[in-house]
């Protein structure tokens, strides 16, 4: 599989959503206290993410 969501524990002990792309990390989310809260964080990105618009600020 070329994309993948990730969830791991950071430093701080708390959980991390990766978004990966041929191995590569691409993005991540901040840190949660519960691995609920990072998938739901997943959830959110799959769902609202699609559609999401565009900014260029250059």
């Amino acid at each position: 599989m070329a994309h993948k969501f990730e969830i791991k524990k950071n430093k701080a002990d708390e959980y991390v959503a990766y978004f990966k792309y041929n191995g590569e990390t691409i993005f991540w989310t901040e840190g949660y206290k519960s691995k609920a809260s990072a998938i739901n964080a997943i959830e959110s990105i799959k769902k609202n993410g699609p559609d999401a618009p565009t900014e260029d600020n250059s």
